[in-house]
């Protein structure tokens, strides 16, 4: 592995814990809408391809796209207001980052999550440590499209060749493959161990410590 000088993190189920509150918030739009609930497991199936996706999972099969749009409005205006009830760095986090940008790492942070969001929970969580957060909007391919790890790149000044990705599904597995870089996959977060080996993952950590062994090896 090239000398890495760039931590790019995906957000919810490798810095955060977030699935309560977007449970929370995706059963808060399915009750407007009179559809029947989802339960934590569920939602932590659905996650990963962006919340629109999210609601798209959510919602009964047969679902017409002008009722998906309405739930996901209703969707997106209670996450912005409800995303930090229950969420939480993981265990171990902190004093990774503060590691990290004590040994010089440029970090930041690209998640499907919507950029508003992505944006308030690292000023909440993350701002003494990560100065570049982005997250999905209309204009850029999100994950596994490598745009949004691309226009990370460009703000921190850096290359693919000294950049590695870390996440927890295979959806960032695939996401850092197509941005060239290499991956590190967290098994604290949202997938099972099989759905990332059957991706491809080739450094798996248990702990976030193990991050800097592996940076550092």
């Amino acid at each position: 592995m090239n000398q890495i000088t760039t931590v790019i993190f995906d957000l919810d189920g490798t810095l955060l814990y977030t699935l309560e509150d977007l449970q929370g918030s995706v059963n808060y739009a399915l009750s407007q809408m009179n559809y029947g609930l989802r339960t934590l497991e569920e939602v932590r199936h659905f996650v990963g391809h962006g919340v629109y996706r999210l609601i798209e999972r959510a919602v009964p099969d047969g679902t017409s796209h002008e009722e998906i749009d309405r739930t996901f409005e209703i969707f997106r205006e209670h996450y912005s207001k409800n995303c930090n009830v229950t969420t939480r760095a993981y265990d171990g986090i902190l004093d990774l980052l503060t590691i990290l940008k004590e040994k010089g790492y440029h970090l930041a942070i690209v998640s499907n999550k919507m950029d508003s969001a992505v944006k308030a929970l690292n000023e909440i969580y993350f701002n003494t440590w990560i100065s570049v957060a982005i997250g999905a909007t209309d204009t850029v391919r999100k994950k596994p499209a490598p745009d949004t790890v691309f226009a990370a790149m460009k703000e921190l000044g850096v290359s693919p060749k000294e950049t590695i990705y870390v996440g927890d599904s295979e959806v960032d597995i695939e996401t850092a493959k197509n941005a060239g870089i290499p991956c590190i996959s967290c098994k604290w977060g949202f997938r099972d161990l099989e759905v990332l080996e059957e991706a491809g993952a080739t450094m798996l950590v248990d702990r976030p410590d193990e991050i800097l062994s592996l940076l550092e090896a």
